[in-house]
């Protein structure tokens, strides 16, 4: 049984890699892709490679699965675009529908969940009347938790459609309220890309920057490969596409003060996915990393999560960032009485 997820990033690496597994390899491998929401960008991977009998429809099901899952976070958005129309607001997608809506090589097989969407803070209160009125319903109806994602988030708190069950979180920034770093929000809606269908996407920097900002300054690395799976598809196809990008990602680094934390991506893309980080001066791999590698690859062979330890060490680390000591024992004592 494979020890943890180490042939997956391999596999996505280099996919000839998985011509050496044998069946309990590729049960293995497939297990571990599906528990970090991977298999499809994996199944895309391996199109060009021969695969066992066996194999082959799991990874055509993978596709057909992420295709569908592609057109449904395109029509969610689409409904989210109509019924906010009326308010002449600027409409930010964010993460995977994101990626699918620009046509960028990060949408290319990657699972998508709920449908993440960046405005102005000023017009949250207009945004969520709007929402509310085509459909959207709260999710998280209890007073205190309505009360700490208006004061201390990053976002309102969570809806869902109450016929297509799709939920919609609203972003007014990236990060919480309560968090050390502070990213420029009007600066990423400013600096906003227009789609034909009307919404909007990040700017390239800002879109790689935003990725950063959710993988290391916000949680708990759960997921930990796909994003940054994410971060290795974004780098390489805007550092292709424009040679001012390792320039401009510089200067909006520090601007939404996240320089150490784009570093410690790039030094870890870099040592999991070959990603081509030289043009950016990432610094030497440091003794935490490895730490965070053990982190992110922590699942056995069946796709079991593993070394609790580490994990309930991120755990305690991503509360610790999210919000200071005092107002944090406050918010787990509260949540603790609430059962």
């Amino acid at each position: 049984m494979m020890r943890d997820a180490q042939p997956l990033v391999d596999a996505l690496r280099e996919p000839e890699t998985v011509l050496s597994l044998d069946g309990a390899g590729w049960t293995n491998l497939i297990s571990i892709a599906r528990a970090e929401s991977l298999i499809g960008s994996l199944a895309h991977r391996l199109a060009n490679i021969e695969v066992p009998e066996q194999v082959g429809p799991i990874l055509k099901d993978a596709i057909q699965a992420t295709d569908l899952a592609r057109q449904q976070a395109l029509w969610e958005a689409d409904c989210a675009r109509r019924a906010l129309a009326p308010l002449n607001s600027k409409v930010v997608l964010m993460k995977g529908t994101a990626y699918v809506a620009a046509d960028l090589d990060a949408g290319v097989g990657r699972s998508i969940g709920d449908l993440d969407i960046m405005v102005a803070q000023d017009s949250l209160p207009a945004v969520e009347e709007a929402l509310l009125d085509a459909g959207w319903e709260w999710v998280k109806p209890d007073p205190y938790d309505d009360q700490y994602y208006r004061e201390h988030m990053h976002e309102l708190p969570p809806l869902i459609h109450r016929e297509r069950d799709r939920m919609i979180d609203v972003h007014h920034t990236t990060l919480p309220l309560t968090a050390k770093p502070t990213p420029n929000p009007q600066a990423m809606l400013d600096a906003a890309v227009k789609l034909d269908s009307g919404l909007y996407v990040m700017s390239p920097a800002d879109m790689l920057l935003h990725s950063v900002a959710h993988l290391f300054a916000d949680g708990d690395l759960a997921g930990g490969l796909r994003n940054l799976w994410d971060i290795d598809r974004l780098v390489r196809q805007f550092s292709e596409a424009d040679e001012e990008f390792w320039t401009v990602l510089s200067v909006r680094a520090r601007l939404h003060q996240l320089e150490p934390h784009l570093a410690r991506a790039l030094r870890l893309a870099f040592r999991l996915y070959d990603t081509p980080v030289y043009k950016y001066r990432a610094g030497h791999t440091k003794f935490t990393d490895y730490l965070y590698i053990r982190r992110l690859l922590a699942r056995d062979g069946w796709g079991r999560e593993a070394r609790k330890f580490t994990r309930q060490a991120f755990y305690i680390r991503s509360h610790w960032l999210r919000m200071p000591p005092l107002m944090l024992a406050r918010h787990l004592w509260t949540k603790w009485r609430k059962g």
